[in-house]
């Protein structure tokens, strides 16, 4: 099996899937601006704007390939090398403040010996999912986790409490000792070895951009016409600040690829529409605004919940 092959083919089709999908939700058409990259390879963004669901979303593959830049370099602890690196990317902000931001990315990374690269060296895949509410529906939380870790289960009981856990700390504002949101998986570094093979890793990671759609379109669907006010509005965009602090402080993937001369629009494309910062602010006790604040500043096991 050509892995390489197989998951850029993979991650192509996704895009394809996903965007039909919000398309048909939202009524508004994806704009698709395809791009080269200097060195090798590129890719096929799609950004979705002043919907009447969705008001900024972006759905994005790409397939770069070519000589080790020197930050990936020192990143990796390599002395060169030449590598392909191939995934998609997306963030869907709705305008509904009821309606949860989702976030997931599904990546595969091979690095050569050779200028050729017929033969990888090293391979491994990673990704995830994981959702942002602004108003917290504890029945949204334990779905959105349901299907991951049915999913995750599929391949190994030992795979969700691990892929949860390591979501649960990577997507936290340490700055403000709390969460982004609510959770889900993220993995990354999946190599095969003996328990299993990188056909095994392949087969989970995609199988775990499949169930995005189930995982995230029936809680859009049903918070998408619910009615809010300007105050919930305000609120919205508070925690979008939240959002945004979180990827340009924190998230790995925007400071590599700021680092490494990537491509500014497509790593910039997560960043909400509306946002505000407010002054030392604090939502009243007993809210809805408060309910959420309090399960952000420590995980709790959605799934489980579940079965309850």
């Amino acid at each position: 099996m050509n892995i390489k092959q197989t998951f850029t083919d993979y991650v192509h089709d996704l895009q394809d899937e996903i965007c039909q999908e919000v398309e048909a939700i939202d009524g508004s058409q994806f704009r698709e601006d395809l791009w080269e990259r200097e060195g090798g390879g590129g890719g096929r963004t799609r950004v979705l704007e002043e919907g009447d669901v969705i008001e900024k979303g972006g759905v994005n593959v790409s397939a770069v390939h070519g000589e080790l830049p020197e930050t990936i370099r020192s990143h990796f602890n390599v002395e060169g090398g030449w590598f392909y690196a191939t995934g998609l990317s997306l963030v869907l902000h709705p305008r509904n403040p009821m309606a949860p931001t989702v976030h997931a990315n599904y990546r595969l990374f091979e690095l050569y010996d050779s200028e050729e690269m017929d033969r990888a060296v090293d391979r491994w895949f990673g990704g995830g999912a994981d959702l942002t509410p602004y108003y917290l529906r504890d029945e949204d939380a334990i779905h959105f986790h349901t299907v991951h870790k049915e999913m995750c289960d599929r391949h190994g009981e030992d795979l969700y409490p691990r892929f949860k856990e390591a979501c649960d700390t990577y997507f936290y504002n340490t700055h403000r000792s709390e969460a982004r949101g609510v959770g889900g998986i993220f993995y990354d570094y999946l190599r095969g070895d003996e328990r299993r093979s990188d056909e095994e890793w392949l087969s989970f990671s995609t199988d775990a951009g499949n169930v995005f759609a189930n995982a995230y379109f029936p809680i859009l669907k049903k918070r998408m016409d619910e009615p809010y006010t300007e105050d919930q509005r305000w609120w919205q965009e508070v925690r979008r600040g939240r959002y945004a602090e979180f990827n340009l402080i924190h998230d790995r993937g925007t400071l590599f690829g700021l680092k490494t001369n990537g491509r500014i629009e497509s790593i910039l494309m997560s960043l909400p529409p509306r946002t505000r910062w407010v002054y030392d602010h604090h939502p009243e006790e007993d809210t809805p605004e408060a309910y959420l604040v309090k399960h952000l500043r420590k995980p709790r096991e959605w799934a489980g919940e579940g079965r309850k």
